[in-house]
């Protein structure tokens, strides 16, 4: 009423000095419900978070309290042997000190997740449920424009607000590491790898499969062991390869190695390529990868980037049910002793979220990452990253137009077992699949060849049957069913119980479809009925190049030679024909 009368004067209203008024807000101009919907946010988090189901390993450090033992130091503790003091109590897992003193240049994510529950004042054992009193600590960076604002505009491209808009970027290496081990089951997982370009000098792609596992080594850590190799088809080129990443051709192929590899209890747990070039004197190879150059190209950390992206973790503690990714890659090139080594790296969560916003794009300086310009479908923030200039100060730079892939990189350490015992143990190995061009073809006919010394002999059977390549082979035919399939994965992870579980296998119905296929057929039959396909899949992978024309033309009436293109002879002028 007051404000319908706003053109009388105080006095006239009846209002003197002291007296009180009060305010109504109207229903049209209350503020929205978005405050609310924001406080219910985190409880919708946590109710989905508790349906996350995390890896194993996981599962297994989380019940660990992470505290690092120190036995009693004999200098400096003066108390007796059942006291403790500062110099000898546990310490936890991302002690900066101790971290420090063994040479871990990143910490384990579990570790890093304790230093942020911490700060909550959680310790110990976080194996039991969600606290409630608490939002969910972690969260992955996220570098696209939000697309459910709730802000009163056009969603995105028409409009943009400050809710929604991504903030800006600055770039620093990560402390953590989701992965911090590699380890090869056994030399020869490499060797079978390294096989291909000792043949063709041409490099090499392969997909790693194994399991993850605790790493004792380093404060709940953890270690990819990788049993087997799977190369899919790819082109041959001797400065790098060509694999098209995400299509349909190599998901099924990719989809085959991950059902056999669940059978022997394994996954996808990275990938590996070569990067060799023979050097002098023989044996050697040339060292193009070092501190001086790069470690990874911007190619490469994109490519890295993209397959962790499709094979996140799934971890309880974040928002969106996943954070980081445990997908490793690994690089074969040569060292500067210019021997042959293995080195082993992840990209950060930043790297994965730029990949996904499509921030960066790989340059022609292999050491640089540019950063995408903006059109009218990307919105790209601003990007900087920080260094420490020559007087140790710290620096903020832009990272327009490039910056270093070191930023974007996490590196691991790799090793092999001292006394080797791997889950694929035949004795003869099959042939690897898409190697052709190298005189290394799967077919009935070397199937047949592989399996003749069994004879019968279930305990034989059990060892010629432990080959990855053999096993993705034999599930690629259809000839095999799932029962089938499981007892050769059994076969693999029990190999005290592998010469039952053949007998049993030898028994069942599709395998002994498969051994009558084999036995009504000759070798050379088998063989002709896939070297076609394999040719034609070959050839399709790497077309020849076609014939070039002839170059001259010798003249039938002088016999002058000359150039294919003319019509007539240069030396006489009389027509071709």
């Amino acid at each position: 009423e007051l404000l319908a009368e706003f053109e009388q004067s105080v006095v006239s209203l009846g209002l003197k000095h002291g007296d009180m008024l009060f305010a109504s807000v109207a229903p049209s101009a209350r503020p929205s419900e978005e405050p609310a919907a924001e406080a219910a946010a985190p409880e919708a988090a946590r109710q989905s978070a508790m349906q996350v189901q995390q890896h194993a390993v996981d599962n297994e450090l989380e019940r660990d309290d992470g505290l690092i033992r120190r036995e009693r130091d004999r200098r400096m503790c003066k108390h007796g042997a059942n006291a403790m003091c500062e110099y000898c109590t546990p310490t936890e897992p991302y002690d900066a000190a101790y971290l420090q003193t063994h040479g871990i240049k990143h910490m384990s994510f579990q570790a890093y997740l304790r230093r942020v529950l911490a700060d909550h004042s959680i310790r110990g054992d976080i194996s039991g449920a969600l606290p409630t009193n608490m939002a969910l600590p972690l969260d992955e960076p996220e570098y696209r424009v939000k697309a459910a604002c709730v802000g009163s505009h056009a969603p995105w491209p028409a409009g943009i607000c400050s809710k929604c808009q991504p903030s800006a970027i600055t770039l620093q290496r990560q402390p953590f590491r989701m992965v911090d081990n590699v380890e090869f089951a056994s030399p020869d997982v490499v060797d079978r790898l390294l096989a291909f370009w000792r043949a063709s000098r041409c490099q090499r792609l392969g997909f790693l499969y194994g399991r993850y596992q605790r790493l004792r080594s380093v404060p709940l850590g953890v270690s990819a062991l990788v049993e087997a190799v799977y190369e899919p088809r790819q082109s041959r080129d001797q400065d790098g390869v060509h694999i098209d990443v995400g299509s349909a051709e190599l998901d099924a192929e990719l989809a085959r190695a991950d059902t056999v590899a669940a059978a022997c209890g394994m996954e996808l747990v990275g990938m590996v390529f070569t990067d060799l070039t023979p050097a002098e004197p023989a044996g050697k190879v040339l060292s193009r990868r070092h501190a001086d150059s790069y470690f990874l190209t911007s190619l490469e950390c994109r490519l890295a980037a993209f397959m962790q992206d499709r094979r996140p973790n799934a971890c309880r503690w974040a928002r969106g049910g996943r954070f980081g990714s445990k997908f490793v890659t690994c690089c074969v090139s040569g060292n500067l002793s210019g021997d042959i080594e293995v080195s082993a790296w992840q990209v950060s969560n930043s790297a994965m979220a730029m990949q996904r916003a499509d921030l960066a794009v790989p340059s022609s300086a292999p050491s640089k990452m540019c950063v995408q310009e903006p059109s009218p479908t990307r919105y790209v923030p601003d990007v900087f990253y920080r260094y420490t200039n020559e007087y140790n100060l710290p620096v903020t730079a832009s990272a327009k137009p490039a910056f270093p892939v070191e930023y974007l990189l996490v590196s691991l350490t790799q090793s092999f077992p001292l006394a080797p015992a791997p889950a694929f143990r035949s004795d003869t190995p099959f042939a690897i699949e898409n190697r052709e061009h190298v005189h290394a073809v799967q077919s009935l006919g070397a199937l047949k060849r592989h399996l003749a010394p069994a004879q019968g002999s279930s305990e034989r059977l059990s060892v010629l049957l432990a080959d990855f390549h053999l096993l993705v082979y034999l599930f690629g035919l259809g000839i095999l069913g799932e029962h089938e399939v499981a007892l050769i994965g059994r076969i693999v992870c029990e190999p005290m119980e592998a010469a039952q579980l053949a007998e049993e296998l030898m028994a069942a119905g599709g395998w002994q479809t498969l051994v009558l296929m084999l036995q009504e057929a000759s070798d050379s039959d088998l063989d002709a009925q896939h070297s076609a396909a394999g040719s034609d899949a070959a050839a399709a992978a790497n077309p020849a190049p076609p014939a070039p024309p002839s170059a001259t033309w010798a003249c039938r009436h002088c016999t002058f030679e000359n150039a294919a293109a003319n019509a007539s002879c240069e030396m006489c002028a009389l027509p071709r024909d």
